[in-house]
C-alpha cells in the first residue's frame, strides 16, 4: 500500500504548525496522542466526527509535520511525529499547557 508523504524536518514551519493547532478538533487530537504516546489506529480517536472529517483533520496535522500517518492494509495508524520536538523544542508542550490554562479560566464578561 502506498504510504503518505510526510514533510521532512526542514520543511516544518512555525506558521504551518500554529495554523494546524488553531483548530480545537486538531488540538484535541494532538492532546490525545500526547497523553498516550505511541501509534494508534486513527479510528480509535474519539473526537465525535465522521470518518471523512477526521481524515481531513489528520491530513492537516500530517502536512504540518505534527503527526506520522502509516497505512497497513485497510488500517491507518497515527502517532506524534518524533522529529517535531527536535525542530521546535518544547513548543507542543507549551501550546497544550496554554490551551489547558485558557480552558480553565472563567468565562469573560466582555460582550
Amino acid at each position: 500500500m502506498k504510504q503518505l508523504r510526510h514533510p521532512k524536518a526542514d520543511e516544518i514551519t512555525l506558521a504551518g504548525v500554529l495554523a494546524a493547532l488553531s483548530d480545537p478538533v486538531r488540538l484535541t487530537i494532538v492532546r490525545t496522542l500526547e497523553a498516550a504516546p505511541g501509534e494508534h489506529p486513527w479510528g480509535d480517536l474519539d473526537v465525535g466526527l465522521a470518518a471523512s472529517t477526521l481524515s481531513h483533520h489528520l491530513k492537516t496535522l500530517r502536512q504540518a509535520g505534527l503527526i506520522r500517518h502509516r497505512k497497513h492494509g485497510t488500517r491507518c495508524y497515527v502517532a506524534l511525529n518524533p522529529d517535531f520536538d527536535r525542530v521546535f523544542p518544547g513548543l507542543l508542550a507549551c501550546v497544550l499547557r496554554l490551551a489547558d490554562d485558557q480552558n480553565s479560566l472563567p468565562p469573560s464578561d466582555s460582550p
